[in-house]
Order: structure tokens, then C-alpha cells, then sequence
């Protein structure tokens, strides 16, 4: 059988080199294909079985990182025993074995409206009370992990990590010793905002920017979060506020789970290019997602045409969102329009675009993965639909010509760079 390198796959960065193709004689011994030929473009091209089975073996021998899965908030709205398989969701136990996921950060989710209500402490705090009875329940499957230290020994030992990022810093309701607080329960990202401005920043989906970018408290937080050994997450927040932490930041920034503006032009959510530059000169990282809300811009034209459509439906029937039974009356015409006209959910190769996008523009060594499973109402690529798919992504960053080294870097090994500086900052500081 015969491979090349050069005849069919995509070379968008820089090619599937020597290296990957070593890769792929030593993992299925076939000596034949480290003949120079390969390098012709005359033999055949690796089969997409091959590809697959390479896919899966780097999944399974590699630390796989997200950093950003909404199983808490999922589970407080309907609860399932995510130690086995489940009905719902993208995230449980059997899958995550399949596709290779070892650390799994579970957003500790905090609706903006508590920002009015009250009460976004309680549920952070209620959230990490059940994370820690999954763990306990299932301790032989899932651990907590406060430090990079137990991430690597948690895998050494075979076991899936859940560590804590909070999404939406309302629950430190401008008191600086909440951060230690949750500091003290886990939490090692905090996306600063989330849908609506807070008492940290203003927000990238909100209109209203009273702080043009982040509070004077949100200035001091930054600075705590680096002294605590906190990771600063930008994802949510205003185009302001993220070159106000960049200006403050004394180690690397995270975002959590954003997706290069490149492809969504007038997206704020994502990231513009000038954004990406800026993250990756101060040696920070970019965990793209891969919902179709991030990466399509066919489904956010769709997205907004249907919001007038639905503007006009509540309009002509006088309904009120805030009212169960006319919500329930909206959620039946949002189903009924989505029927007949079908949104585009994505796909692995607008995935693969932004990550080619990116490193293009910075290196391999500032992006990860951040996939948004659990908190984007199932809008997934048909490939990427849950946390068994990562082999997926894996190959057809392969297909590419994206080396094994790479591609582990792309898995955790930049985010776990990032995280091992925030921690050797904060012992010294």
C-alpha cells in the first residue's frame, strides 16, 4: 500500500510533513511507505480509514482538553447520571471515553437576568456542590482537578478531570474576597461577562456599555485574578473590555470558547484578527468552538432573519415572552419555522477553517479547543455532535497536514502551557 503527502489532502498550514508520515508508517508498521516515493505526487494518498485509525490512537494517547462544557447548568434544568450513557446532552461518561476527552471544564453557568434578580452566588455555589457529587459518586470515573499537576495525574491514573471555569463573574458580586471564595472551590477561568454588561465589564452581546469596557472593580479584578492564580477568560466580552485586559494581564488570557470574526463579520463574540495578534503576542489562547452560532455565517444571517420574523409574530398575536404559556406558544412557531426552514448547523470543515485561519495568522501555539458542547442547544456540525467526536476533528486536522506534535499542542498542550504560567505567577505573587 502506498501514501502521499502531497496528491489530495489540504496543505493550508504548513504540510503533513515527514513527521506525520513517520507517524503513520510507525503506528501500522508499514515500512513500504517511508520509501521516497511517497513524496511524489503519483502514489496514492492515505485512505480515510487509515487517517481514522491514527485519529483515534493520537485521541486515546493524548491529553485532551476542553475548556468549555455546560454539563452543570444542563443538568440543574434536567437531570441525568452522566457516570453512564445519556438520552440527552453531549456530554456524559461512555462517550467521553470514546472520543478521548480527559479534561472536561465544566462552565459553572450564571444567567445574566440573576444580575438583577439576585441570587448568582448561591446557584455558582450550588452548581459546584454538584459537580462534587458527581465526583464523589463516581470516583473510579470522574476528579476534580485544581491544578495542572492533578490534570496530568488524573490521566496518568485513567481518570476523566472536571475542573471548574465560571461563566459569568457576576457570583463575585464586586467583592474581592468572593474571588478567593471560589478560588478555594475550584474555579480556574472566569469569562469576566456573559449575554448582558455586569459590575466586571461590559458585554460583547449588550448594547449598553456604561463602563466602555471593564469597571474600575473589573480593573482590580484582573489584577487579583493573576495574584490568585486565576485565568482571565475574554470570551462574552466587549471588543473594549478585551484590550483592557490585554493592557492589565501580567500572565497570558484565555478565551474559553470563541471563534475567529474572520468568518462573521460584525460578530463581536469572535475574535477580529487584530484580536488574535494581540492574544497570541502576550502567549495567550484561543479555544475555538464548534457550534455553527460561531462558525457560520449562512446560520447567523438565518439567525437574525427569523428574530424579525419572530419580532413580527409577537407583535400580531400580542403575546409576552415572560409569560410561560405565550413563551411556550413562541417556542412552538421556533420549531415550526425551523421545520421549514432549516438552519446550517456547520460543519467540521468551517471548524477546520477557523483553526487554519488562525494559525495562519499566529502559530500553532495559541489554540485549543473550547467546543460549547451542552450550551449551544445542540447547533453542531452533523461530525462534531458531542464529546465522542474529537477523533473527527483530530483527523481531519491530519487530513490538513497537521503534525501529530501539532495537533497535541492544538489538544491541551497550549492550554495547559497557559495554565502552568497563571499558577507560577500567582505562587510568586
Amino acid at each position: 500500500m502506498k501514501f502521499t503527502l502531497l496528491n489530495k489532502l489540504r496543505f493550508n498550514k504548513p504540510s503533513f510533513n515527514k513527521l506525520a508520515l513517520v507517524a503513520l508508517c510507525s503506528t501500522f508498521a508499514l515500512t513500504a511507505c517511508q520509501d521516497k516515493a511517497v513524496l511524489t505526487e503519483t502514489t496514492e494518498s492515505p485512505s480515510a480509514e487509515t487517517i481514522a485509525k491514527l485519529a483515534n490512537k493520537i485521541a486515546q494517547e493524548t491529553l485532551i482538553a476542553d475548556t468549555h462544557i455546560d454539563v452543570p447548568y444542563r443538568l440543574e434544568e434536567s437531570y441525568e447520571d452522566v457516570s453512564k450513557a445519556t438520552k440527552e446532552g453531549e456530554f456524559d461518561y461512555p462517550r467521553a471515553v470514546k472520543g478521548g476527552l480527559n479534561a472536561a471544564f465544566m462552565s459553572i453557568y450564571i444567567p445574566s437576568k440573576l444580575q438583577k434578580t439576585g441570587g448568582s452566588k448561591a446557584l455558582a455555589n450550588k452548581l459546584i456542590d454538584d459537580i462534587e457529587a458527581i465526583v464523589k459518586q463516581s470516583p473510579n470515573k470522574f476528579a476534580l482537578a485544581y491544578s495542572t499537576k492533578q490534570v496530568q495525574d488524573n490521566f496518568a491514573n485513567g481518570i476523566i478531570s472536571l475542573p471548574l471555569g465560571m461563566e459569568n463573574g457576576s457570583p463575585i458580586e464586586g467583592d474581592l474576597a468572593n474571588l478567593q471564595h471560589f478560588y478555594d472551590r475550584g474555579i480556574r477561568y472566569i469569562t469576566l461577562a456573559h449575554a448582558k454588561t455586569n459590575h466586571i465589564s461590559d458585554s460583547s452581546y449588550d448594547k449598553n456599555r456604561p463602563a466602555q469596557g471593564l469597571t474600575d472593580f473589573g480593573k482590580e479584578l484582573i489584577v487579583e485574578m493573576n495574584n490568585i492564580g486565576v485565568m482571565v477568560d475574554i470570551s462574552h466580552v466587549s471588543d473594549q473590555a478585551f484590550y483592557q485586559v490585554m493592557a492589565i494581564s501580567k500572565v497570558p488570557v484565555i478565551a474559553s470558547h470563541s471563534s475567529a470574526r474572520f468568518f462573521t463579520p460584525g460578530f463581536e463574540r469572535n475574535m477580529s484578527d487584530d484580536m488574535i495578534k494581540l492574544l497570541a503576542k502576550n502567549g495567550g489562547v484561543i479555544h475555538m468552538t464548534f457550534s455553527g452560532i460561531f462558525i457560520s455565517q449562512k446560520y447567523r444571517e438565518q439567525s437574525a432573519a427569523y428574530d424579525l420574523v419572530k419580532a413580527d409574530f409577537i407583535k400580531a398575536n400580542n403575546l409576552n415572552e415572560e409569560l410561560a404559556e405565550d413563551a411556550s406558544k413562541i417556542d412552538a412557531f421556533k420549531d415550526n419555522y425551523k421545520i421549514e426552514n432549516p438552519f446550517d448547523f456547520g460543519t467540521l470543515a468551517m471548524v477546520l477553517d477557523h483553526y487554519d485561519h488562525v494559525v495562519n495568522l499566529v502559530g500553532i501555539d495559541h489554540v485549543g479547543i473550547g467546543s460549547d458542547y451542552d450550551g449551544v442547544s445542540g447547533i453542531l456540525p452533523e461530525t462534531l455532535k458531542d464529546v465522542a467526536t474529537y477523533p473527527n476533528l483530530i483527523a481531519g486536522l491530519l487530513e490538513r497536514g497537521y503534525s501529530e506534535q501539532d495537533i497535541k499542542k492544538l489538544l491541551s498542550g497550549n492550554l495547559m502551557r497557559v495554565w502552568q504560567q497563571v499558577e507560577a505567577y500567582a505562587a510568586n505573587h
